[in-house]
């Protein structure tokens, strides 16, 4: 190398350090493979391949990405390991020389290995150190590690070896916060951020030890920002509002500290923070009445949403400040409250096998991944395209757009689902008019609660939102709706079932965002409220609750189910409107079976919430699964019609209510006057109507028709499983299949043309020409002509 004009030319993918030899020629790519910019190199040339020189190519793609599993692989790697295959390489020769068969010796110092392995927290993130001592050279150490990280599963590895007189750094890094290269290179080491050796002398294995973990605390930068862990948005008050009003407000969010603020030429300028402590103190010495400003903290530090976790701490922790606002061009984007930060400094570096989940995952990372294949897969390409349209008109807008809810719910359970719910990380409103613009359709906007809908000239609606919060006023009120975040938006739902939600922005779109471990309890199949007041804030839920167990089969989680128990023992329900309860109820009828939702109300003693008198007995959950049957044989007849299956449903839970009973139920859930009639005059007729088939059949079909023609389909059907003989059932059948639809020829005219005046007799002709039909003793308009004027 030192001598005069010898050409030198390097191949690398390391990158280029501090003393490595000069050469004129250097090509320098960051793939997997040295062999890989060789190959590229080749196929620009046209330089023909045998199969054997494809072969040996190939074993160094192979052996320098781990059979393409490190890190470091990259796309160049594949597509030459692609072209090298094309030219004869010979997979059964690289399969037998990369299989390594571990030795016993290799595998007690693996064992060591992970005996002695540490984990370091090194700025929130995981590291782990390791160190062996060997009389020998051990071959293959490299390997070793490599194994060790997948074994336990690890993100980061350095281990340290004593051999013989020597040591030796292997660094095996599979996250971008861990640069191996960087910090090996302070030790003499070199490679790149994923893997990176380097041999030491004249250190003790302690000294190469303690070098390596100070390395660390300098070199390993967390990626997480304050925007990272951040709760948003933030929770302000103005300086006049009193201590008591204050510690409402506390309460109302659950929180612990306030910022104050007031308006300065129309934007919001920060004054100070005011703690729960602090607020409690001044009530318990009777300034409850004493306006905030009088003992609010006006010394408060703030920070940008790109600082780093080692700001936060030396503000929050070393200045003693309890919340660290965040804000950006003078606006307060969130803060950061001594809670979030132990939140991550809890995390520490006991985790083994990635067992242990990090904190933030549950407070406010959330777990995502792209998911848009699976939604490809899943959904028509008019859903597609329309979900894609919408994201881009948010990002047009600075809006962030997800889809929520039981759409993306139903798409992992495999459910047909296409009534979409979009929340706005913005003005939901004004978002749902710019698109009904564009896409030619209209809205109906809901100021108070921030939605509207979109209905597009084809008659499809989407649901819009305006990310928001909510809280409730007292326990089973309507909530008070203000403006949120997505988070914050999603936590106010009712189950973690029902938080999922992906983002539909360009750039992003198909990245599915789980707060609240929502694809856990799906795959438990697991019904799970978000917080412990949930039922206390909105009873409702406890029946949507049962609602969705019974329709996927999944379980009311055991904390749910004594909230549930609980609810009920503080009779929370009375304080609904029945409007409100019905309206659930209802939802729960219209379920495809009904009856076991039914039948789990009485687990809970819910049936009360419908009348004290109504009881789960054997004649209840007969008359049920009777429906559930006569409704099946009807819809497989008449595919095409529609009627009520929930007033069906309905009527026979009412069946053993008598009528002031029943009056009672109907005022209590605030029915229409249409809806009390069937409920009540219309059953009660039905229930005669029975009683006389059950004692007069068989009967003409002409009377049987006058008996049942009075009947809406809801009733019939009511009758019908109602029944308690065969015969009552099966002229109530015979009479929808065969009788209904019968329907006199002639018309008016046809008499007056045979000389009849019109008059009242026409009416008495109808019926009576009808009778001999239904009847059976007519078959064409001619035989009704003949018989009308017989009749007259």
């Amino acid at each position: 190398i030192g001598r005069a004009g010898v050409d030198i030319h390097i191949y690398d993918h390391h990158p280029p350090m501090v003393g490595d030899i000069e050469s004129k020629h250097n090509i320098y790519e960051p793939t997997g493979a040295t062999v890989t910019m060789l190959v590229n190199i080749i196929k620009e040339k046209g330089i023909e391949v045998s199969p054997d020189e494809a072969t040996m190519m190939c074993l160094g793609i192979y052996e320098d990405t781990g059979s393409f599993t490190f890190s470091s692989t990259t796309v160049k790697d594949f597509k030459a390991a692609a072209f090298l295959l094309s030219k004869g390489a010979n997979l059964n020769t690289i399969s037998d020389l990369t299989a390594r068969e571990i030795t016993p010796q290799q595998i007690g110092i693996l064992n060591d290995m992970i005996r002695s392995a540490t984990h370091y927290d090194v700025n929130g993130v995981d590291v782990v150190v390791t160190t062996i001592s060997t009389h020998g050279y051990v071959p293959d150490f490299a390997f070793l590690v490599h194994k060790m990280l997948r074994i336990e599963n690890l993100n980061s590895l350095f281990a340290i070896a004593r051999m013989e007189n020597k040591i030796y750094i292997v660094a095996r890094s599979r996250i971008h916060e861990v640069d191996a290269v960087a910090i090996v290179k302070p030790l003499g080491g070199g490679g790149h951020s994923f893997a990176a050796p380097a041999s030491i002398k004249g250190k003790t294995l302690a000294q190469t030890e303690h070098l390596l973990i100070e390395t660390l605390y300098k070199k390993v930068r967390s990626t997480r920002q304050i925007k990272d862990i951040m709760s948003s948005p933030a929770i302000t008050v103005e300086p006049d509002v009193s201590c008591n009003d204050a510690s409402k407000i506390l309460t109302r969010y659950n929180i612990n500290t306030l910022l104050v603020t007031t308006k300065i030429n129309k934007k919001e300028a920060l004054l100070g923070y005011i703690s729960r402590q602090v607020i409690e103190k001044a009530m318990h010495h009777s300034l409850g009445h004493v306006k905030l400003k009088e003992y609010m903290t006006t010394e408060i530090l703030s920070t940008s949403p790109d600082a780093d976790i080692l700001e936060i701490q030396e503000k929050i922790i070393e200045q003693k400040q309890r919340i660290l606002p965040v804000i950006e061009n003078n606006l307060i984007l969130g803060v950061v409250t001594r809670t979030d930060l132990l939140n991550l400094l809890v995390y520490h570096s006991q985790k083994k096998g990635g067992k242990q989940r990090d904190p933030l995952d549950n407070n406010v990372h959330a777990r995502t991944k792209k998911i848009v294949s699976f939604m490809e897969e899943r959904l028509s390409n008019n859903i597609i395209d329309i979900l894609r349209t919408i994201g881009r008109a948010a990002e047009e807008m600075g809006c962030g757009a997800y889809v929520v809810g039981g759409f993306v719910r139903d798409l992992f359970l495999y459910q047909p689902n296409e009534d979409l719910d979009i929340v706005i990380e913005g003005d939901g409103i004004e978002f749902a008019k710019t698109f009904a613009k564009k896409s030619a359709a209209r809205v109906n906007a809901h100021e108070k609660f921030h939605t509207a809908v979109i209905i597009f000239p084809d008659g499809f609606k989407i649901d819009v939102a305006s990310a928001r919060m909510e809280y409730y006023k007292f326990p089973a009120s309507l909530p008070v709706v203000e403006m949120g975040s997505i988070k914050l938006d999603l936590f106010r739902r009712d189950f973690t079932i029902n938080t999922l939600s992906i983002q539909l922005n360009p750039g992003r779109f198909g990245m599915l965002i789980d707060f609240f471990s929502a694809q856990r309890d799906i795959k438990d199949k697991a019904i799970r409220i978000l917080h412990n007041l949930s039922f206390v804030e909105d009873p409702t839920r406890v029946f949507r609750a049962i609602r969705f167990e019974q329709r996927f089969d999944f379980t009311i989680g055991k904390l749910t189910s004594g909230l549930i128990k609980n609810a009920v023992k503080m009779d929370f329900f009375k304080r609904l409107s029945g409007r409100r309860v019905f309206a659930e109820l209802r939802l729960i009828l219209e379920e495809e079976n009904p009856a076991p939702a039914i039948i789990r109300f009485n687990d809970y003693n819910l049936l009360k919430v419908i009348h004290p008198s109504i009881k789960l007995d054997n004649n209840l959950i007969t008359m049920l699964n009777s429906a559930r049957k006569v409704l099946a044989w009807y819809d497989l007849l008449f595919l095409e019609e529609s009627y009520k299956k929930w007033a069906v449903y309905f009527l026979a839970i009412l069946m053993q209510c008598d009528e002031k009973t029943s009056d009672e139920i109907c005022t209590r859930f605030e029915l229409s006057p249409r809806l009390r009639k069937v409920f009540g005059n219309d059953r009660f007729a039905a229930d005669a109507c029975l009683l006389r088939l059950d004692r007069h059949l068989p009967l003409k079909n002409s009377v049987l028709y006058k008996h049942l023609s009075v009947f809406k389909t809801e009733l019939l059907l009511y009758m019908m499983a109602a029944a308690k003989h065969k015969k009552v059932k099966k002229s109530i059948s015979f009479y929808c299949t065969q009788l209904r639809d019968i329907t006199v020829s002639i018309k008016g005219k046809d008499l007056m043309e045979k000389g009849i005046p019109p008059g009242p007799i026409y009416k008495k002709i109808f019926e009576a020409v009808l009778d001999a039909k239904l009847n059976g003793h007519l078959k064409s308009p001619e035989d009704e002509l003949s018989f009308a004027r017989d009749y007259v």
